[in-house]
């Protein structure tokens, strides 16, 4: 499938893409704090600059698009038609660094929770009231939701 916009063009469109502050982390930030938990952003003395962390609870939250993060079964997970070895490779080094950092906040104490893009579409109210109860819990060192 040939793209419909020029390589210039493609180029602007994915550099605007941003780490930060997407809609679904936006979504999960207004519900977690109107439910009266606290949090900072993207902390940077945290491995991988976790989008909410939870001193209180020593828990650190990661938000991560289907697409990107390459969500496993997942119709969002899509491989872009061209270039596949790039997406490829780009993907897998994504992959990569995600299970490195999540590593090192667990050895270094902390839970970890990963949010897929999917599961707030579906229910952003199910995920903030499982996220909840995992953060209150102290239970497991690590989620998914």
């Amino acid at each position: 499938m040939v793209d419909i916009v020029d390589t210039a063009t493609r180029s602007k469109m994915m550099a605007g893409i941003g780490g930060k502050d997407t809609k679904p982390e936006m979504r999960l930030r207004r519900e977690l704090h109107a439910r009266g938990f606290r949090y900072r952003l993207h902390d940077q003395k945290l491995p991988g600059r976790p989008d909410l962390v939870f001193s209180r609870y020593r828990a650190a939250v990661f938000v991560h698009g289907c697409f990107w993060h390459r969500h496993e079964g997942c119709r969002y997970a899509t491989m872009p038609a061209t270039r596949p070895e790039f997406w490829a490779h780009k993907f897998q080094a994504n992959i990569a660094r995600d299970v490195r950092v999540e590593q090192m906040l667990l050895d270094a104490g902390w839970r970890v929770a990963l949010v897929w893009e999917c599961s707030l579409k579906k229910s952003t109210t199910l995920v903030v009231s499982k996220l909840s109860k995992w953060l209150t819990n102290e239970c497991c060192p690590r989620a998914v939701f």
